[in-house]
């Protein structure tokens, strides 16, 4: 005799809670062994254990980086580790392949099995990663890619919570890791070159340098191209308004300016600086942009970096506020 519809579905859901609840507490052992261990992770002796593989000993070391990414340990320690066993362009190019096959599994892990998990050590990153995929996709991932905003492994398990696709999440992660990944296995390079007096230590030294230069300064010319994206004029806010676009327009002035002879953009929202954090629910869910202004921008930006910290957005901040508005002869409420 069948089981009811009703009955099987009811035990899958339990086999399947079941499973997700042994995938948490099973990742979290290993994770606090591998942090309980973590000073084993010398890279002489590592070093030593991988070149004992002979031929093999790079897959081992992919193997070992993929594990280092998953358990949350240092992974700058072993690509210093890959570009002095391997070389600069190869040892690169192995720490990239375990970066991103770890990062993947991380992501996999995240959205199959341990999703609850994840959601609560990342806390209020949560937010922060769905608002920002929300509305750049695979162009959010590079930048916090680039720009270390949160921490790399949490990170890997955090944007599984995301709906990003993974074929982009992975690309988007290869292509935005190998500034770094490439500039510390230079270094590592660089370092073994010294230490055995080698004559080709100062070009490997000059290349590490370079490179780490680069990587360092990345991330202030993304973020600062970013922001400057993030940025709307009086003249683009009125065209949006115009067409129907759906647009909060959110006025941190206090009320006696929203209101006062200046007046306020008509339609717009106004929470006095002051009072933002005591109102944020007014601001969750929404589900559309928010143009940000005040009298000039200071008080707007910081407004915008609350938000922003909260994960509600998109945002824009407006350009000028309602000074400019006024300037360029818009029309205003009272």
């Amino acid at each position: 005799m069948a089981l009811p519809t009703d009955s099987v579905a009811s035990a899958d859901a339990r086999s399947s809670m079941i499973w997700r609840i042994v995938a948490a507490l099973s990742l979290t052992a290993a994770i606090v062994l591998a942090y309980r261990y973590r000073d084993l992770l010398d890279p002489v002796q590592w070093s030593t254990w991988v070149e004992g593989w002979g031929a093999a000993g790079m897959a081992v070391f992919v193997l070992l980086y993929i594990l280092a990414t998953v358990l949350f340990l240092p992974g700058s320690v072993l690509t210093l580790t890959g570009g002095a066993l391997f070389g600069p362009w190869l040892g690169g190019i192995l720490c990239l392949s375990g970066a991103t096959i770890g990062a993947g599994i991380s992501f996999l892990i995240a959205r199959h099995l341990a999703g609850d998990w994840v959601a609560r050590r990342a806390g209020g990153m949560v937010g922060n990663l769905l608002a920002g995929v929300e509305a750049e996709g695979w162009r959010f991932v590079a930048f916090v890619r680039l720009v270390p905003i949160f921490p790399f492994n949490l990170l890997n398990y955090a944007l599984g919570l995301t709906r990003i696709r993974l074929d982009h999440y992975l690309l988007a992660s290869l292509v935005c890791m190998a500034p770094g990944g490439l500039a510390y296995a230079w270094l590592g390079y660089a370092g073994k070159e010294a230490a055995s007096g080698s004559a080709d230590a100062v070009r490997a030294g000059l290349w590490a340098v370079g490179l780490l230069s680069i990587a360092l300064l990345l991330p202030r010319w993304i973020k600062q191209a970013r922001e400057a994206k993030r940025h709307l004029t009086t003249h683009r806010l009125r065209e949006m308004l115009e067409a129907g676009e759906q647009l909060l327009v959110l006025d941190v002035r206090d009320a006696v300016d929203f209101f006062g002879e200046n007046g306020h953009i008509p339609g717009s929202c106004n929470i006095p600086l002051p009072e933002l954090a005591s109102r944020m629910d007014e601001l969750r869910g929404l589900d559309r942009p928010i143009a940000i202004l005040c009298h000039t921008e200071r008080r707007s930006a910081e407004a915008m970096r609350t938000l922003d910290a909260l994960g509600i957005g998109p945002l824009w901040l407006m350009r000028g506020g309602i000074k400019q508005w006024r300037q360029d002869n818009l029309p205003v409420e009272r």
